[in-house]
């Protein structure tokens, strides 16, 4: 039987006014398996009402695929597309925000990025 992995790029963005969104490196999973990034916030406050914070992902050569976003509260919005197999939530103890895919599949293979995003 054949075997294939998915491969799941994280990268570290910095955005503007000394806000920076750390992430871990990369990882591997198979097909239907789960995975769970966690975005660590500095430089704003997830508590802040202006601001949310964004899940995106590129697969090689495509573009850019927002997959959602969180904010102050724990409101959340999806892409119609990825609704099913993706959650977003925030810890505000930490200053954490974990993206978690569910069944994921040799086309979820992407770097995933983390961002912040005003209201």
């Amino acid at each position: 039987m054949f075997s294939t992995s998915l491969l799941l790029l994280l990268t570290t963005v910095t955005c503007v006014h000394s806000v920076e969104l750390i992430q871990p490196g990369s990882m591997v999973i198979n097909p239907g398996q789960t995975m769970s990034l966690t975005c660590k916030v500095s430089g704003y406050s997830l508590t802040d009402s202006s601001y949310c914070t964004h899940w995106t992902r590129q697969p090689a050569g495509k573009a850019l695929e927002w997959i959602g976003r969180i904010c102050s509260g724990g409101s959340t919005i999806y892409s119609d597309k990825l609704k099913d197999r993706f959650e977003i939530s925030e810890d505000m103890s930490s200053s954490t925000v974990t993206l978690r895919g569910q069944n994921l599949q040799t086309g979820d293979t992407a770097v995933y990025y983390c961002a912040r995003g005003s209201q």
